[in-house]
């Protein structure tokens, strides 16, 4: 386990130390913030007319506000998340260094989970930006904190899914670019699925639909966490890693 610890902190400074990780957390930052100021100020005017036209009432913040936030940081991860993933492996491909990283005295699952929670680690630190803004609902609103922690667990767990399948494709090529073009087009793949699914059959619809990264995240933005989301997470999650160890390994054979 340190030595999964010493390669993740190793590929989190590693994102430090060039301009990856401030241009992507910025990004992030941007769009979040933009997204949150929208939808506070339509929360506001549709409290506004809805007090003028019938009386003091009490709308739900949760639902009408931090739900479709959620929602559209998901929207952000999709364009973000392929610029952490597409240096994992192709960069150490590009310039050499993953002879020495398989020579190295660690294990394919010791430099893939290495690897994994290194993303993770700045996948993290973008939403730990984004508390800032719920700082703000909480200390000038009363929203519940329940849909609010689920909602961080459902951004985590659908980031991590991302990474696996990121993290694979990078496995894949030397090529920086094409890896994340590659891994964009996968990801926008889960995300369409089930409107695509609509367009079919009722069995098919219910089978892409079940494999919709986006439909699992929905119950978590509302608040509810059910196991069956879990439980797709994390095996979306290791199976991910599981195809990126068998890629690593053919990559150690050909070495």
């Amino acid at each position: 386990m340190r030595n999964v610890i010493t390669l993740a902190r190793k590929e989190l400074s590693s994102y430090f130390a060039s301009p990856i990780a401030s241009i992507v957390m910025g990004f992030y930052a941007l769009l979040f913030g933009y997204f949150f100021y929208a939808l506070l100020a339509f929360f506001e005017r549709q409290s506004m007319q809805m007090s003028m036209g019938m009386g003091p009432m009490t709308m739900n913040i949760n639902q009408m506000l931090i739900a479709p936030l959620f929602m559209n940081a998901t929207v952000i991860a999709l364009f973000v998340l392929p610029m952490i993933t597409m240096r994992t492996y192709s960069e150490e491909k590009r310039s050499g260094t993953i002879e020495l990283l398989l020579t190295a005295p660690l294990t394919d699952v010791q430099i893939i989970l290495g690897k994994f929670l290194g993303a993770m680690g700045l996948y993290a630190a973008m939403l730990a930006v984004t508390l800032l803004h719920m700082a703000v609902l909480f200390y000038y609103g009363d929203p519940e904190w329940r849909p609010v922690a689920t909602g961080y667990l459902g951004m985590l767990l659908l980031g991590g899914c991302f990474i696996s399948v990121g993290l694979l494709i990078s496995s894949l090529t030397k090529n920086q670019i094409v890896a994340g073009m590659v891994t964009f087009a996968v990801f926008l793949m889960l995300w369409v699925i089930n409107w695509i699914g609509s367009f079919a059959g009722p069995t098919a619809q219910a089978v892409l639909s079940h494999l919709s990264i986006v439909e699992h995240f929905d119950d978590f933005a509302k608040g509810v966490i059910d196991t069956n989301h879990l439980v797709y997470y994390v095996s979306f999650i290791v199976f991910g890693l599981f195809l990126t160890a068998k890629s690593v390994d053919t990559e150690r054979w050909r070495g």
